[in-house]
């Protein structure tokens, strides 16, 4: 992994499952949001930026379907890789289908799961969300890389120091 980490997030409702991943992504590096239900993390998505989604499919509140919905409308090119028991072959198109870049069946073996993520990173091209250096509220986008401002789409001409102070 680089220094710069990658923000992951896991929605999985079984608890050592998801202490787990979580503890093991940590140690490799990564940034973790880890939630134990749909609802939530389909809030997350709504409120942050995420490198990549690892989603069990079996959860409660919403299911891992129903929170790759909302990516694939709302965040647009993020990687998730679903994570399921069930293992038939409707399920991994379905997923597939929805917009998944992989779909892994449980039990697995941490080690492929950790060479998937950073394959799926890779192929998708993304960097890591902390050296984007952007924030996004609404219609409101601060972009340091960039040094932009944008509302609504328009850029708003912004002195350095200004921008800054916003970000």
């Amino acid at each position: 992994m680089s220094d710069s980490a990658y923000t992951i997030l896991i929605a999985e409702d079984d608890d050592s499952i998801r202490h787990a991943l979580t503890d093991v992504l940590t140690a490799s590096g990564y940034e973790v949001l880890a939630l134990e239900e749909g609802l939530a993390a389909i809030h997350a998505v709504r409120e942050r930026n995420f490198d990549l989604a690892l989603l069990d499919v079996a959860m409660p509140g919403a299911d891992g379907f129903q929170v790759l919905q909302v990516m694939s409308e709302e965040r647009p090119g993020t990687p998730v890789i679903m994570l399921t028991a069930r293992g038939e072959e409707e399920d991994r198109v379905q997923g597939l289908k929805l917009g998944a870049d992989d779909y892994i069946v449980k039990p697995f073996s941490i080690r492929e799961l950790l060479a998937r993520i950073e394959a799926v990173l890779r192929r998708s091209g993304i960097e890591p969300e902390k050296s984007r250096r952007r924030l996004e509220f609404d219609k409101l986008v601060i972009d340091m890389d960039a040094f932009e401002l944008t509302v609504d789409g328009k850029k708003v001409p912004t002195p350095p120091k200004e921008m800054e102070l916003l970000y």
